[in-house]
């Protein structure tokens, strides 16, 4: 069985030719956005490859599967409309990514996230391939983050990080999910400062 190796962007590639990155790029690109103009249904691995003018067993090849080509083409559009924290102090970096997650769940990404969430939940089964590829992925740098706000007493709350983490974005997710208001950046940003208790100059 061949041996699999992680890439930045927490994919896996199969060792062997290297990927180019144009056709990967084009791939990711076609499946997120046919996801987000035609559904998830007509996301068919036929229509990516028509649609990226990119054979389908060159994207078999790359990815195992349907689900996680999918997943792959929404942690790539993630990374672009919603990046994770670089800089600043702990608590204004979290600040600011609540703000712009909440931005983009109230557009076309949070409809795209929802559909693949549903997709793999309730209708594969493979959650534990969105949670690899996607959510521990990017859960765990936040983590990182909250823990370093711990340490330097930037973030006064002292609850487990997972569970502030938890707190702040499984409350965003969950009023989008059900339409509760409010849900707005201004919003995001007042969660943050309850959940993680900032020091006034953070």
């Amino acid at each position: 069985m061949a041996s699999k190796a992680e890439t930045e962007d927490g994919t896996t590639a199969r060792r062997g030719r290297p990927r180019s990155a144009a056709t990967t790029a084009a791939i990711l690109q076609s499946a997120y956005t046919l996801m987000a103009t035609t559904g998830l249904a007509a996301t068919t691995i036929d229509a990516i490859a028509r649609h990226s003018n990119v054979s389908k067993m060159t994207i078999y090849k790359w990815w195992p599967s349907r689900e996680a080509l999918l997943i792959d083409a929404f942690l790539d559009q993630a990374s672009r409309a919603v990046p994770l924290p670089v800089t600043g102090n702990p608590a204004a970096q979290i600040r600011r990514h609540a703000a712009t997650y909440t931005e983009a769940l109230l557009g076309e990404f949070g409809r795209v996230q929802l559909a693949v969430i549903s997709e793999c939940v309730s209708k594969t089964g493979s959650a534990e391939i969105f949670y690899e590829r996607y959510l521990n992925l990017r859960r765990s740098r936040v983590l990182e983050t909250i823990v370093n706000g711990q340490k330097d007493g930037s973030i006064g709350a002292s609850g487990a990080p997972g569970d502030l983490y938890d707190a702040i974005y499984g409350s965003l997710f969950y009023r989008y999910v059900f339409g509760i208001k409010p849900l707005t950046p201004a919003y995001a940003r007042n969660l943050v400062n309850l959940v993680l208790r900032p020091n006034a100059d953070a």
